[in-house]
């Protein structure tokens, strides 16, 4: 019976990492969504005779997901290898957020650019950070 409950919590928690995946994708689509309507053109202007980039809609996206499936397995490797998984991996988790601030700090674009980035990131993790190291009650049993 006790092989049951912990293989019935395994699958609820991979459903649920699948959702907090599924919904930092969904978190960061809505975002640029908006911003795009209140005419944010998410273009990056790097100098040095570098061509003007966009963060278009796929790629912004596209890097969320990415960014989900490597905490995802992130926190995997922590949870084979530590006891104290979740909070080594939440204390990572705020430690990028934080870092991630560099690069739209410091990149040339425009305040709205700037600003509906960084809510991206933030949106990301405010799905992520809660989300992905939740543990099924019966496997704390």
């Amino acid at each position: 019976m006790t092989a049951v409950i912990a293989e019935t919590a395994a699958t609820v928690d991979r459903r649920s990492r699948i959702f907090a995946v599924a919904g930092a994708g969904a978190a960061t689509a809505l975002v640029w969504g908006v911003a795009r309507l209140l005419d944010v053109d998410f273009k990056l202007y790097p100098g040095g005779g570098k061509p003007t980039q966009t963060v278009g809609f796929p790629l912004a996206v596209i890097v969320a997901l990415l960014v989900a499936l490597a905490g995802w397995g992130t926190l995997e490797l922590l949870e084979r290898f530590t006891g104290r998984a979740r909070i080594i991996w939440t204390t990572l988790a705020v430690v990028v957020l934080l870092l991630s601030a560099v690069p739209i700090l410091t990149t040339d674009a425009s305040g709205g650019t700037r600003t509906a980035l960084a809510l991206i990131h933030v949106a990301v993790a405010a799905v992520l950070i809660p989300v992905l190291p939740r543990r099924n009650a019966a496997v704390e049993q």
